[in-house]
């Protein structure tokens, strides 16, 4: 409701679940959210669970906003690296290690988050827009105002530019519930828009990661840097 508190949680984990985290200072690089426009920082204090409030939500369409620091992880096992390409449709990326010489074992990737979740405040009237973030899913048209029956589209950008012919990762639920996801694959055309085929009732999660090269200054570092985007939303029923 206009005006009203709002807070929602971080979650970590697979199949649009997992377990509910707490906002760390240490770990976010932008806590905020967007409404006609306008950018406004949230304030958080390190172990605030839910990880994300706001008391001043105007009516109209509202878009959550949180990126974090990088993590490290390290592949043991060079299957697990090879399931992660092929699983996210990244051409040419195993041929790529290889012809760089790189080990297929004990090798260290690096990763970043950038989130975004639309709300629908009052009317829910409004539009998404990119919020510069480095890579950044937008949806194309309101999903609580506009007419979803022939899908919604999206762009996805990285560094500001469409991303064509990338993978887009639909996750879907019926609002409110913890059934099992149900995961549909997409990829965006020349202009880096994708379809999504929504429906009326459901919530739903659009995930879209991009692999980058990194030469390592020592063995520790990481060779490769993943840029995970993520658009949650939901469909009301009309």
């Amino acid at each position: 409701m206009v005006g009203e508190p709002f807070a929602a949680d971080f979650r970590v984990g697979q199949g649009f679940s997992g377990s509910r985290q707490s906002y760390l200072k240490q770990r976010t690089t932008r806590h905020s959210y967007v409404q006609d426009g306008v950018e406004i920082a949230i304030s958080g204090r390190n172990g605030d669970r839910p990880a994300l409030k706001v008391s001043n939500l105007k009516n109209g369409l509202a878009i959550l906003v949180h990126e974090t620091t990088d993590s490290t992880l390290k592949y043991n096992e060079f299957e697990k690296f090879q399931n992660f390409v092929k699983h996210k449709a990244f051409k040419d990326v195993i041929k790529a290690h290889k012809d760089r010489g790189l080990p297929q074992t004990g090798f260290h990737e690096s990763y970043r988050r950038f989130v975004k979740s639309l709300i629908a405040v009052g009317d829910g009237s409004g539009q998404d827009t990119s919020v510069g973030l480095q890579i950044e899913i937008i949806a194309q048209a309101n999903p609580y105002t506009d007419d979803m029956a022939s899908g919604l589209q999206v762009l996805v950008l990285l560094e500001g530019k469409p991303r064509p012919n990338a993978q887009v990762e639909l996750f879907a639920r019926p609002t409110g519930t913890n059934q099992d996801a149900q995961v549909t694959l997409h990829f965006t055309n020349e202009m880096g828009i994708a379809t999504l085929p929504v429906q009326y009732g459901n919530e739903y999660m659009a995930d879209h990661v991009a692999l980058i090269p990194v030469e390592p200054d020592q063995d520790t570092d990481p060779v490769w840097h993943s840029l995970w985007a993520n658009l949650t939303f939901s469909v009301p029923v009309r």
